[in-house]
């Protein structure tokens, strides 16, 4: 037997709540997936919570707390986007999520009427190129646009990212004023940054009210792209690179921008991946390519968005469709890792994403599932949220999924032990050997 390893099939948001349309089941309860049941028969079964149960969290700080790092290592979002865009930050730059919304003035302030605008690629680099500079009180601002009317604005000069989001996030509600954190109210640069950026927001609403490109939209009666709107301010820190935490060398395959920036941060290796208008060919195409890298790396983390993306619509028909075109792209590719005794499947998602209502991700458990050589079995033979509970991995929080993933590939090092000079959670460690001159 050779050295063993870890491929994690991320179902991104595959977790929801029961819905009458579905006969008061999930979507994954009501899927057809035969292959994500047999591996859960073949296999040990339970829940996973990244954090707290009743918690929602976006994938982010999800998928941080399930690579084993603690809340206060973790940069914010607007760091791992900038680092996904291979956009340059210094040490103490602050990056902040931004987009270009439609907004009403009001009397009691601007109400967002469309946050998810479309546009031309020329209109958006218009539109960025206008508000892209400012500076106010000593702190610069730039906004750079990452896709669509999206972007990550970088703030520096003694910026502090300890101050409020002003996205509303809901149609209809009122922009929220920046504010400095209560948690931080001793810290001056916070007041500071909170009014700059309110500064700036003033002033890209002026330029933008103006612009041209807004003046050809409205004739053509399309919402004008007239204010920026923030959210998830953060500024890198120093954390220990996968590798020397877990002594695992890792890769990521994603999509998108803020898995490869997270990659980034914390030392694993990224290989971007594009999303076609056949996810079930999208993700049997990763898990294949986490086949073929297996030689170069101890875990393979393959990503795909499509349920929680299909979860936002709000249809949980369609995201039916969305579960089964997964299982149907894991049925396709995954006899070579199911039939490798060095290999180690996990399944499992980040969060849960609900088809209906109006929360963007909710606070309940995912269904999780080990496979592989030595894996306890269960009597479990369905792989959804309720099928699971009974399992024998049970519950399982946060960091504990990484311990779990040691454990089985035998790399789990004997409490106690201290093969280095840190208590490092794997053995062997990388230890000294020992040198002695012999006659």
């Amino acid at each position: 037997m050779g050295r063993r390893k870890c491929v994690i099939i991320l179902l991104d948001g595959l977790g929801d709540r029961s819905h009458a349309s579905l006969g008061h089941r999930t979507p994954l309860q009501a899927a057809r997936t035969p292959n994500l049941d047999r591996l859960a028969h073949e296999g040990a079964c339970g829940l996973f919570h990244a954090t707290h149960l009743g918690q929602p969290l976006p994938s982010e700080t999800a998928h941080f707390a399930m690579f084993g790092y603690a809340h206060d290592e973790f940069p914010g979002r607007g760091p791992l986007e900038a680092l996904g865009a291979r956009i340059d930050l210094a040490p103490h730059d602050v990056a902040i999520l931004a987009h270009l919304a439609a907004v009403r003035a009001t009397p009691e302030g601007w109400r967002l009427i469309d946050g998810d605008l479309k546009s031309t690629a020329g209109e958006a680099d218009a539109f960025f190129s206008a508000i892209d500079r400012h500076e106010v009180d000593g702190l610069q601002f730039r906004l750079i646009r990452t896709r669509r009317l999206q972007g990550v604005l970088v703030v520096r000069g003694g910026a502090s990212p300890c101050v409020t989001d002003t996205d509303p996030l809901v149609t209809g509600r009122l922009v929220v004023e920046p504010r400095a954190w209560r948690s931080s109210a001793g810290d001056g640069d916070c007041h500071r940054t909170a009014l700059a950026l309110k500064a700036y927001l003033l002033f890209a609403r002026k330029v933008l009210v103006n612009h041209p490109a807004n003046r050809a939209r409205r004739e053509r009666d399309v919402p004008p792209a007239n204010a920026v709107v923030t959210q998830r301010a953060g500024r890198l820190k120093t954390v220990p690179a996968f590798r020397q935490r877990y002594g695992l060398n890792a890769l990521i395959l994603a999509s998108g921008m803020v898995l490869p920036g997270l990659a980034a941060y914390i030392g694993m290796d990224a290989h971007h991946v594009d999303d076609s208008e056949r996810p079930d060919q999208d993700l049997a195409e990763r898990i294949r390519l986490a086949q073929h890298r297996l030689s170069d790396y101890d875990l393979i983390h393959v990503h795909t968005k499509i349920p929680d993306e299909a979860a936002h619509t709000k249809d949980p028909l369609n995201k039916v469709r969305a579960i089964e075109s997964c299982d149907r792209g894991i049925g396709n590719a995954i006899e070579p890792l199911r039939d490798d005794p060095d290999v180690v499947i996990v399944v499992t998602a980040d969060h849960s994403t609900p088809s209906g209502g109006i929360m963007i991700h909710s606070g309940e458990a995912v269904p999780l599932l080990f496979h592989g050589t030595g894996v306890r079995r269960d009597r479990i033979d369905r792989f959804d949220e309720v099928a699971v509970a009974s399992g024998s991995l049970s519950l399982v929080r946060g960091r504990e999924l990484l311990h779990l993933i040691l454990n089985l590939l035998d790399r789990a090092k004997l409490q106690g032990l201290m093969d280095t000079p840190d208590d490092q959670p794997y053995w062997p460690g990388d230890y000294q050997p020992f040198c002695a001159d012999e006659p």
